[in-house]
């Protein structure tokens, strides 16, 4: 009896240390997101380790960390902010300070509900997901009842904000609200703080992850026998451009006859293709299906334009 008191002490305590604040470490431990371009290191990346699926509890960074506009150390992600105060590191109450009360949904299931003091109920997946993820020591109260905001059923914690997405495989439909994007953008930081960086380890190469890939005509509409430019441009997962894709352009005519244009992405991110039209149909569309390829990566666009007389 004496070792099974001692095994579940033990096990509280370990539980309490999984979520209890993180000590501010002096260490230059880091590591970067391709994802978003940015770094985490010392403090904020010992605590993003300690959560539990820390990039969809609180998503990648979105800035460096900086001293803000009230001399406190912080860092911006996806769905949160986190602070160094006092030496230890909280997530920022951002629920709290974004709240904005919605058309609320009162439930009474005391059989699928927990009641807090705060005088709401955490209920269903909601509840699932908040016991999974540390609970009060990240989420903190309830402040709200569920409710329906932008066509979604959503519940505001002291630190975040749950949302309901179910359209998402089973096991995924409970979402962290984008809290400190929305966060971010509203408190009058310099802008820039969000633009990519390197990575701090000068030895880590940066990875392209997804090419997005956009086409336009320099005219939206030509003349039967003209002469026009199709312009190709290539960006990163975070809107850089791309060096290098290479690729084809197959352009429709509009009699249904086809011509393909080798495509090769410069260091500014773009190709010009120039095309030389003749004897097209008045009023045919000319469309223009684009490809082009990174490595592993790919992507794909349409473009078209009018032929008028």
């Amino acid at each position: 009896m004496k070792s099974m008191r001692s095994f579940i002490g033990l096990v509280m305590i370990l539980s309490l240390l999984a979520v209890s604040p993180v000590q501010a470490q002096d260490d230059d431990h880091n590591k970067y997101f391709d994802q978003t371009r940015h770094n985490i290191q010392g403090a904020f990346w010992h605590f993003y380790q300690n959560i539990n699926e820390a990039e969809t509890f609180l998503g990648y960074p979105i800035t460096e960390q900086f001293i803000n506009q009230d001399g406190v150390l912080v860092q911006y992600f996806q769905r949160a902010r986190l602070e160094l105060q006092n030496g230890e590191v909280h997530l920022s109450p951002l629920g709290t300070l974004t709240y904005k009360t919605g058309v609320q949904l009162r439930i009474d299931n005391p059989l699928a509900c927990r009641d807090f003091e705060t005088g709401d109920a955490v209920c269903f997946a909601f509840l699932q997901y908040f016991d999974e993820h540390g609970g009060l020591a990240l989420l903190g109260y309830p402040i709200s009842p569920f409710e329906y905001q932008d066509n979604r059923v959503v519940q505001y914690f002291q630190n975040g904000r749950l949302e309901w997405h179910p359209s998402k495989p089973e096991g995924q439909r409970v979402v962290m609200g984008e809290l400190g994007a929305i966060f971010f953008n509203s408190t009058g930081e310099d802008p820039a703080r969000r633009d990519p960086v390197l990575p701090l380890d000068p030895s880590i190469r940066t990875q392209v992850l997804s090419l997005k890939v956009r086409a336009f005509p320099w005219k939206a509409v030509t003349y039967s026998t003209d002469q026009q430019l199709i312009f190709v441009v290539v960006q990163d997962q975070t809107f850089q451009p791309v060096q290098g894709a290479i690729g084809q352009a197959k352009v429709i005519w509009t009699t249904g006859e086809e011509k393909t244009l080798p495509v090769l992405i410069d260091e500014n991110g773009i190709a010009t293709l120039p095309l030389t039209i003749a004897n097209q149909a008045y009023g045919g569309l000319v469309t223009i299906d684009v490809q082009v390829s990174l490595g592993e990566q790919s992507g794909q666009t349409t473009t078209s334009f009018r032929i008028w007389y």
